[in-house]
């Protein structure tokens, strides 16, 4: 395994003259820029729904990354909200931050947010292992009886949870998210979560990684359902090394869950 070591100081918040974003995330700033939006990853790292105080210098680059290659490796797949990650695309009053915008920004199409986190799991962790212990099910999806820690799922399982800008969002019941977002987009975005998922988690699988399970957030442009915010990284997912994986014990991971 190659380690890179990024020497640069981390940016945890952005101080650009002039210009504020309309929202302002745990690690993300969006500028409202009309019809379309700005994404800019800082370096913060929150555990806990806390922000820490030290952030992880070069993080919002390579989560910038990550979903730059999954967006472009969708085209055609699936409809998305990415347009460049070129600041000389961006607005001229941005033009002059360049260089600490540069590889952490994302120029996107606007979306009405659907208010859901759409989680799909392909093994049992975190609060989903959590809820099994107690109830034997997952947001209402009755599993197998004595699944292991960590173990796969007979097959992925679709879990929303409710989406919190502040707080710990909270995993749902697919009849809750049918309340939320109308039964036919819950059943598309149901459907859609399923299958990108798919598709990544067995690209994944040959590069020797276990994409244990993540989140997609969607929205609307021009009436349509469009894959929105970032795509398989660390902040999402939960990822394990193949080759050190074995049910029954918590993985080794390729993320933020150690933190």
């Amino acid at each position: 395994m190659t380690t890179v070591w990024i020497q640069e100081p981390s940016v945890t918040s952005l101080e650009l003259e002039g210009l504020t974003p309309i929202h302002r995330g745990k690690v993300r700033e969006m500028f409202d820029l009309g019809d379309r939006m700005l994404m800019v990853a800082t370096d913060r790292i929150s555990a806990f729904d806390v922000i820490l105080p030290t952030g992880i210098p070069g993080k919002g680059k390579v989560l910038t990354a990550l979903s730059l290659a999954w967006f472009e490796a969708m085209d055609g797949v699936v409809k998305h909200h990415y347009i460049s990650h070129d600041p000389n695309d961006f607005p001229a009053e941005f033009h002059p931050y360049s260089e600490v915008l540069d590889g952490r920004s994302l120029l996107v199409k606007k979306a009405d947010r659907f208010d859901v986190e759409c989680v799909v799991r392909g093994y049992i962790a975190g609060s989903g292992w959590k809820e099994y212990q107690r109830d034997g099910a997952v947001c209402g999806i009755s599993l197998p009886p004595g699944l292991k820690m960590a173990e796969e799922l007979p097959q992925p399982i679709f879990t929303p949870a409710t989406k919190e800008d502040d707080g710990h969002d909270q995993n749902i019941p697919f009849s809750r998210m049918v309340d939320i977002v109308g039964e036919n987009h819950a059943q598309s975005l149901r459907e859609l979560s399923l299958s990108i998922y798919r598709n990544l988690a067995e690209y994944c699988r040959t590069r020797g990684i276990i994409v244990a399970d993540t989140k997609f957030e969607f929205g609307l442009v021009d009436g349509e359902i469009t894959l929105i915010d970032e795509v398989l990284t660390p902040d999402s997912s939960r990822f394990w090394p193949s080759d050190r994986y074995a049910p029954g014990r918590s993985p080794e991971s390729f993320d933020k869950q150690f933190v």
